[in-house]
């Protein structure tokens, strides 16, 4: 029996991860790293270029290298967020006939899915290649926050990636097996995983090998490329004080050097106090070539970046109230993702929830060995685990008003259902209109519509007689 692999899909690397006689191993990848960049290039000729080899070309070909391409997924192309990835990015973001995001690379255009579909393929050959057989089944993790439509492209991927995807399960949620599989852990533990591209917060209790989200909070458009961002602008706006009318984001080429050494910066400064940023023939103008030498201190990104550190606090107070307990009931705070190293981040977090830190799991593969985990579980690998997540929009549908009905509240253990009865309006109505939608807010059309349609046809009778029963199901994977 081939292995169920467990695959940490994520913004700006991923990871792939399986259990070998119950200890999870996560898996190198050619170049012997254990994470894998999100990135797919397209080059001259039509080949594709997936992970290092395509994060290594890009400042050569940014119009046609793609990343960060979770932020898309699930997205329409007027969605505010997608407006703001588009405006961030070098290559085209364009509307299909959807009226969903996609992206225009190479000589094609692809829905984000497609782009993660590459993802999933690369690790899958990984972990084939490090097994020596054919892997086709999946454990893969999304964010907690992702709604139904991210979390249905998530497992479009991993179709269209040739893989069985076993389950969908909440990055937090897995990490919080990771750190749980010592059984002896017990208690109420909060997970913060702030990613590449995304924040969620997660309240767990860990009680003898049973895993229960309490609570789930978050933002699916913050994460390290929004750090990066600011440091570019940081960088830029330097460069352009000394050159007058030279904006170096305007250029693709120059603007995708200065990312990546804003990267490079970034990370350097979790560990330094200051770092040199050098990039020699960065511009030129009628005096000839420009170079960029800039020092950047830590304080200077942490004045910068301040802002965001604290949008991450407003959703840990709300999944604390959802959970229905203080900061002071917490046990352990997980650290999880590559942001969680920036000495802010901690310094604001362990001043949030008033104790230090667990930092005993590495933040880059503690999701894909909780996926492995649970990939283990669902396969009979592995002693079965209880986990008891929860849905983390509530879904409703719209009434009369534009008023918006919830029939599943949010933080709901999942798989759930609710049944809901509708009736006409007027006399002899031979169809209802359904609008079901995704959120929290209490107007329809604030909230994120997952399907419309009509319940038909129905027998003439005076309104309000027919009955008609509609059973709404979020199962498993969190999706409608």
């Amino acid at each position: 029996m081939s292995k169920v692999i467990g695959i940490d899909l994520g913004t700006t690397n991923s990871c792939v991860a399986f259990v070998e006689n119950g200890e999870p191993i996560v898996i190198p990848n050619a170049e012997g790293s254990r994470t894998t960049p999100s990135v797919v290039a397209f080059v001259k000729g039509g080949e594709r270029r997936v992970g290092t080899v395509a994060k290594r070309q890009a400042v050569t070909n940014p119009e046609h290298t793609v990343y960060a391409v979770k932020r898309m997924m699930g997205r329409t192309f007027e969605s505010e967020e997608s407006q703001r990835h588009a405006a961030a990015v070098p290559y085209r973001v364009v509307q299909a006939m959807s009226g969903d995001a996609w992206v225009s690379a190479g000589e094609d255009e692809y829905s984000p899915p497609e782009i993660a579909a590459m993802i999933l393929e690369s690790m899958k050959d990984v972990a084939a290649a490090y097994l020596g057989e054919e892997v086709t089944e999946a454990v893969i993790t999304v964010p907690a926050y992702f709604d139904d439509a991210q979390r249905q492209a998530t497992r479009d991927a991993g179709k269209i990636a040739g893989l069985d995807v076993k389950r969908i399960i909440n990055e937090p949620t897995a990490a919080a097996l990771a750190y749980g599989l010592d059984s002896s852990k017990s208690g109420k533990v909060a997970v913060y995983d702030l990613g590449g591209g995304t924040f969620d917060i997660s309240i767990l209790e860990i009680q003898d090998g049973v895993f229960k989200v309490l609570a789930t909070n978050g933002d699916t458009h913050l994460g390290g490329e929004d750090f990066d961002a600011a440091l570019v602008d940081l960088l830029a706006e330097r460069f352009l004080e000394e050159h007058d009318g030279l904006d170096l984001r305007k250029d693709k080429v120059a603007l995708q050097r200065l990312k990546e050494q804003a990267e490079r910066g970034k990370h350097e400064l979790s560990t330094a106090l200051k770092t040199e940023i050098n990039l020699p023939f960065i511009a030129a103008d009628a005096e000839g070539p420009k170079h960029l030498v800039s020092t950047i201190k830590r304080t200077d990104l942490e004045v910068r970046v301040s802002d965001l550190v604290d949008r991450t606090l407003g959703p840990c107070q709300r999944a604390l109230d959802d959970a229905g307990i203080k900061a002071a009931d917490i046990v352990d705070v997980i650290l999880v993702g590559g942001m969680t190293r920036m000495p802010l981040v901690q310094r604001k977090v362990s001043e949030f929830f008033e104790r230090q830190l667990h930092k005993g799991v590495n933040p880059d593969e503690v999701v894909a060995i909780g996926a492995a985990i649970q990939a283990a579980s669902l396969s009979g690998e592995m002693e079965e685990v209880l986990l008891l997540d929860v849905t983390p929009l509530s879904l409703g549908v719209e009434v009369g008003g534009g008023i918006f009905h919830r029939l599943i509240t949010r933080n709901t253990t999942i798989p759930c259902s609710e049944f809901e009865v509708f009736t006409t309006s007027v006399d002899n109505q031979s169809f209802v209109p359904i609008h079901v939608l995704q959120g929290e807010r209490s107007m329809a059309a604030d909230n994120k519509t997952l399907a419309k349609f009509e319940l038909a046809p129905i027998p003439p009778a005076p309104q309000g007689v027919p009955e008609i029963e509609v059973k709404f199901e979020i199962d498993a994977d969190g999706i409608v």
